[in-house]
């Protein structure tokens, strides 16, 4: 044991304990440490985006590395397990044994529900299946009064109902109706008539009138109509909403001078 006789033996013995802690403080922090946790050793993480995971593992397990999946998707254009993210981002300096977080594509897709597709228009079907991340397929008009409205929503050629669970990135065909309608009837007669009762006529049987065109030197009296389009042929037929062209005997007026 140490005696002090003195005043300086007690400063002496307490310079020899300061001496031996700080001895132990720069062994601790400067020599054991960064011994037992590599300090200031890093490792540039490689670039494993777009890589297969299999691939991946191995090359992180070369570079004493490890990874987490904390996400997975589903993108129909990429491979099956091929790594879509990664963090830390490429290059970025670690430590050994640092845990790289990934996301991968998933094999197979995951179930979603149909949208509501029927009654809205075509735009509006595209938008919403691209927000479902869903495909557009083929559009097949139909007969329908109702003009590129939604009147099916197909998946593999069936039918699928709002709700029903469908893979997300299914490829979904529209039937949009086309206008007209499927009722057929004899195309009416309205050569003759002065052009306001034919239009009259036209459309109350749910035709549209088309391109009039004026013909001047007719003998038929002004606003006769001296022609039309389709002809009242024998066993002709028109669908409700299709147009129908007028020739009209006279000079076209001029708009606003009656």
């Amino acid at each position: 044991m140490f005696k002090a006789n003195s005043f300086a033996d007690v400063l002496k013995h307490l310079a020899i304990m300061a001496a031996i802690v700080a001895v132990l403080v720069v062994g601790f922090f400067y020599v054991y440490l960064p011994y037992t946790t590599n300090h200031g050793e890093s490792i540039p993480v490689p670039r494993i985006e777009g890589m297969q995971l299999s691939d991946a593992e191995e090359l992180l397990e070369d570079q004493n590395l490890r990874y987490f999946i904390n996400d997975s998707t589903y993108k129909p254009d990429l491979e099956p397990f091929v790594i879509l993210t990664q963090d830390p981002a490429p290059g970025a300096e670690v430590k050994e044994d640092r845990k790289i977080y990934i996301s991968v594509n998933m094999k197979n897709p995951p179930m979603i529900k149909m949208p509501k597709l029927v009654d809205g228009s075509v735009k509006n079907a595209e938008l919403i299946l691209k927000s479902y991340d869903l495909k557009r397929g083929k559009i097949t008009k139909i007969p329908d009064l109702q003009e590129n409205a939604v009147l099916k929503q197909l998946v593999n050629g069936r039918e699928v109902q709002p709700g029903e669970m469908i893979p997300k990135g299914s490829v979904v065909d529209l039937q949009v109706g086309d206008g007209l309608g499927n009722t057929e009837f004899e195309v009416p007669d309205v050569v003759g008539q002065p052009v306001d009762e034919a239009s009259v006529a036209l459309v109350g049987q749910g035709l549209q009138i088309g391109n009039i065109i004026y013909v001047q030197g007719s003998e038929e009296p002004d606003g006769t109509v001296l022609k039309q389009r389709p002809y009242p042929e024998v066993n002709a037929k028109i669908r409700v909403g299709e147009f129908v062209d007028l020739w009209v005997a006279g000079q076209e007026p001029i708009q606003g001078i009656e």
